[in-house]
């Protein structure tokens, strides 16, 4: 009787363990936020689920879709493989589309010509460096290939992204950010509880 209710305890776990990998795998996945370079939209420390089916089925082995049927929209975050390393996993905001031609002039960004508005952007240097000793505040005009995304950091002056990397390859995007379920404040050792259940926009 007791190696019986042994066995079922074995078995149960081990469809749980399954059923998990699996959702992990292909349809949400939770990540924490390592760096300020999303500073206000998301903060160091704040837990997030990813979506990770919104744009479609990803290969479980090997950074690239099965199947996909959809591509972020404009201003939306997402997380993505890091396209220098494929270890690393990044978050950032798009902006750019493939066919868009974009363009930062002393810090503004323009799509297309037309200043984008962004009221998520956040600046902590005063300073604007001409486009020939940073690509930082004057960028471009570059326009995205096809089969690509450009993307920025909210933290604008403090992000590193396609600025100075270049562009996010489709296959390389891992699912769009959505809520944030869990937050903590290291500074002050605390859980930060206004932010717990936020839709990430």
């Amino acid at each position: 009787m007791e190696k019986a209710k042994i066995k079922e305890w074995i078995k149960s776990i081990v469809i749980a363990l399954i059923l998990a990998l699996f959702i992990r795998t292909f349809f949400v996945q939770a990540y924490k936020i390592p760096s300020g370079s999303m500073i206000p939209s998301l903060l160091i420390g704040d837990y997030l689920l990813v979506n990770k089916i919104v744009f479609g089925i990803r290969h479980p082995f090997k950074d690239d879709f099965i199947y996909r049927w959809d591509l972020p929209k404009r201003q939306e975050i997402v997380v993505f493989t890091y396209p220098i390393d494929k270890k690393l996993d990044f978050i950032k905001r798009v902006i750019g589309l493939p066919g868009d031609t974009v363009e930062i002039i002393n810090k503004r960004v323009y799509v297309n010509g037309v200043p984008l508005d962004e009221p998520y952007v956040q600046y902590s240097d005063q300073e604007i460096y001409p486009k020939e000793v940073s690509p930082r505040d004057n960028f471009g005009p570059v326009r995205v290939p096809q089969g690509h995304l450009f993307v920025l950091g909210d933290n604008r002056d403090q992000s590193y992204d396609s600025r100075f990397w270049g562009f996010v390859p489709f296959q390389s995007l891992k699912g769009k950010a959505l809520i944030i379920y869990f937050s903590w404040d290291s500074t002050d050792t605390k859980i930060r509880f206004s932010r717990l259940g936020k839709l990430i926009r």
